[in-house]
């Protein structure tokens, strides 16, 4: 291996990462002070043959006061090992390189049931699990409060808390759940409160933590067990064909956004005459599709798009229009005119006038000590509901008080009615999806 110092020799060790099997990743021994390491060690992975399984082979040399160094990275494709036999690969970091990592395989039959799963080539639903768990009945009966952690790794949800309080309160009071990959040898980690032991010879307390780890496959389907201080109960929740999923599998769009489509041509195709004097009507082929794509801003973006839509409107251009698409402040224009299930065939006057007399209203009540009362129950209500709460949920509590004059009651869902005959363009809800490793900028 190369030496990524010329002072001293390499501590290296190997990672595997097969992510089709596992959400960790595996890793060696670590080989101090040697140029030519040698491990010896024997990994497992259960595979499914019927999706794409790459192994990825990582060497760093291990480094205490700064981030390990890179030497060399491999990635294999499973599929090109043969059954039943044992075969050694050599992977270099470059195909004139004199280092090598030398790896030996070996593909076998795994035994018990097949996992059944269901692909279009691209996405792929495994065989879930779904584990439920709740506070054990004599744990309840203790007056002091503690929290319960829980974690499955490679879980939806993750780590979640249970919180003991007094006379048996407990939060959340309905059960948390967890859905799992069933063949991903999923563990389930409980990390009990810490007990404080007063030891007098010494005058001092010492504290204790417990974690048990439970496998589990290993656990009873369908049946309560109790572990630790917790009750759990995993069952199945296998989809057998594409039409138990909740996700559509198909590539093209769904059967209601076709039927939507068919119908806005009408409108647009009539808009598009009229605009442009046209002699003779659209043929459906010659309908062009038209989006409007909006970007955030705040309260700067929501009047924006109010403007823009205006003029459109006053254009006759905004029949022409089949999608619009919002992030941020411009998804609140389009929540708000949504409401109105013909507001695109309306004058926009009445809205805009609205959306002025909310946007320069005196904020201060936004921090009234009964908003803050109002802000707290709500939080709290959701995260007993069994949800992770964060500044977000707050920052969308006060934006509903900023364009609002009390709780907003309205739902996506109502906004069906404003698509049921194409008589508005079909409006695109856009969200970030914000990950811890990447800033803004790299996302963009």
């Amino acid at each position: 291996l190369p030496l990524p110092s010329p002072v001293s020799q390499a501590d290296c060790y190997v990672s595997l990462w097969l992510p089709t099997s596992t959400c960790e990743r595996s890793r060696t021994k670590t080989v101090r002070n040697s140029d030519n390491p040698v491990w010896n060690e024997t990994f497992y992975f259960r595979i499914q043959s019927q999706v794409k399984n790459v192994l990825e082979l990582t060497v760093y040399d291990e480094d205490f006061a700064t981030p390990d160094d890179h030497l060399l990275c491999a990635l294999f494709d499973t599929a090109k090992l043969p059954l039943e036999r044992t075969v050694i690969l050599y992977f270099k970091p470059a195909a004139n390189a004199k280092e090598e990592l030398e790896v030996e395989f070996k593909l076998e039959v795994a035994p018990g049931p097949h996992e059944m799963i269901a692909s279009n080539g691209v996405l792929v639903c495994r065989e879930l699990c779904c584990l439920e768990v709740e506070v054990a009945e004599k744990t309840k009966q203790k007056s002091s409060k503690k929290e319960l952690s829980l974690t499955v790794k490679g879980s939806f949800e993750g780590t979640q808390d249970i919180v003991l309080g007094p006379n048996g309160v407990v939060s959340p009071s309905c059960p948390i759940e967890f859905h799992y990959i069933k063949y991903a040898e999923p563990t389930l980690d409980v990390m009990l409160p810490k007990k404080r032991h007063y030891h007098p010879w010494s005058c001092r307390y010492s504290t204790e933590t417990g974690s048990p780890v439970v496998m589990l496959n290993s656990l009873p389907m369908g049946r309560k067990t109790t572990i630790a201080e917790v009750s759990i109960t995993s069952r199945c929740c296998n989809c057998l064909c594409r039409q138990d999923l909740d996700m559509r599998f198909g590539f093209n769009l769904c059967s209601e956004e076709m039927a939507f489509l068919e119908k806005r041509k009408r409108y647009v195709a009539s808009a598009l005459k009229n605009v442009f004097h046209l002699p003779h009507d659209l043929q459906d082929q010659e309908v062009p599709v038209v989006a409007i794509i909006t970007t955030g801003g705040g309260l700067k973006s929501m009047t924006g798009l109010y403007g823009s839509l205006m003029g459109l409107k006053k254009l006759n251009l905004l029949d022409c229009v089949t999608y619009i698409s919002g992030l941020s402040g411009t998804t609140w224009t389009m929540a708000n005119l949504y409401r109105d299930a013909y507001w695109s065939q309306k004058d926009l006057d009445s809205h805009i006038g609205e959306a002025q007399k909310q946007a320069t209203k005196c904020k201060m009540g936004c921090f009234s000590m009964d908003r803050m009362k109002y802000y707290n129950k709500q939080l709290c209500q959701r995260k007993e509901e069994g949800y992770r709460t964060s500044f977000i949920d707050l920052w969308g509590l006060m934006i509903e008080y900023l364009l609002n004059d009390g709780k907003d009651p309205h739902k996506l869902s109502e906004q069906q009615e404003a698509l049921c005959d194409g008589q508005n363009p079909l409006p695109i809800y856009v969200s970030v999806c914000v990950r811890d490793s990447y800033s803004t900028n790299d996302f963009k």
